[in-house]
């Protein structure tokens, strides 16, 4: 297979690519804008041995992409390209409508328009994965689960872009008869995330002796995912699934905010003691507006038909995870000095 994965230098993106790589399947070609969240260093090794190619290009950029698909041929597509970050959506909503919804349009256009071109018996084996959120379906009470089945009811301009762009995905599929795949996954952690994100952010913080901003009162809810079993999901969909699928992919692992962020603390105590807990630099600061108190998925689909199931426990993944900030200074350093500092975004109203 040829492969194409856009926002391949991003935190998910890099992941999959790394998974790809060591399950055979390269070279690969990695189309990424390379926004302030990608970075080149992240698949360095995977470049420098040939393993994959990076292109820099947009993907609201049709004649870059079309340039692409031309030259490589692609057998699978997955679309990772995304900005991402809720915080960021709500104090600048019109990038992520450019580049979460403008810019799936004009990919299922390249890809529509290079289908047309191949040869009858091959048209169907262009497949595009599409990578969603589990944003897209608002805000669960105390009880319940997300499913495949789930009203899209989004509360931030980033939900509501992913919402438009799973809409687009579906209406080419059903309109022009792309092969395609959707996933909704849970929130991700582990290596080389973007220390915007509440994980690496707290651990970073933690590290420099900073308060621990907590939004409210921590107790909103999230189903946390590894990264490693996030990417060993996608193939499965990709080459196991049905054409025109949806799955949602959760680790079963509901925590609320305050519990991760206890975690991280301890992890840090027994990786890294200082002259005092960790925990002590918790703080509970303003929420943020509109946000929504617990997501949860149900993955019984996915478990059940493609065999996929989370394997990394949450408690040993993030253990795991504080040790790896702890090793890799010189990645995310470079972060905090050029490009982000850790200060709060998203707290308009």
């Amino acid at each position: 297979m040829s492969i194409l994965v856009t926002g391949g230098a991003g935190f998910i993106g890099s992941a999959l690519c790394r998974r790809l790589i060591r399950e055979g399947h390269a070279p690969l070609t990695v189309v990424d804008k390379l926004t302030y969240a990608a970075s080149p260093k992240t698949l360095e090794k995977e470049q420098a041995s040939g393993a994959l190619e990076l292109v820099e290009a947009d993907i609201c950029d049709t004649d870059a992409m079309d340039t692409v698909f031309k030259r490589t041929q692609p057998t699978l597509v997955f679309n990772l390209a995304a900005e991402t970050h809720v915080d960021r959506s709500i104090d600048g909503p019109e990038a992520f409508l450019k580049t979460n919804t403008l810019g799936v349009l004009r990919l299922l256009e390249v890809m529509r328009s290079h289908r047309d071109t191949l040869a009858p018996d091959a048209r169907d084996t262009l497949r595009l994965i599409h990578i969603s959120t589990d944003e897209v379906f608002g805000a669960l009470g105390s009880e319940g689960v997300f499913t495949e089945q789930s009203p899209y009811d989004p509360s931030s301009p980033y939900a509501a872009s992913k919402a438009a762009s799973d809409h687009l995905v579906r209406a080419w599929t059903r309109t022009y008869g792309l092969n395609t795949v959707i996933t909704n996954c849970s929130n991700n952690y582990g290596p080389y995330q973007f220390p915007e994100k509440l994980i690496p952010l707290m651990i970073l913080k933690a590290l420099a002796g900073e308060r621990l901003p907590v939004y409210g009162d921590g107790q909103q809810v999230r189903d946390w995912l590894h990264v490693d079993d996030h990417a060993d999901a996608l193939i499965k969909a990709a080459t196991l699934g049905e054409p025109g699928a949806t799955y949602a992919i959760g680790g079963r692992a509901e925590r609320t905010n305050l519990q991760v962020v206890h975690g991280i603390c301890a992890a840090l105590d027994a990786a890294r003691p200082a002259s005092s807990s960790y925990s002590g630099l918790i703080q509970h600061v303003t929420d943020r507006p509109g946000h929504d108190r617990r997501y949860a998925i149900a993955p019984d689909y996915i478990e059940q038909s493609l065999g996929w199931r989370a394997q990394k426990p949450f408690e040993t993944g993030l253990a795991e995870t504080v040790d790896w900030y702890l090793d890799n200074e010189a990645w995310w350093r470079p972060i905090l000095e050029q490009r982000y500092a850790g200060q709060r975004l998203g707290a308009a109203v």
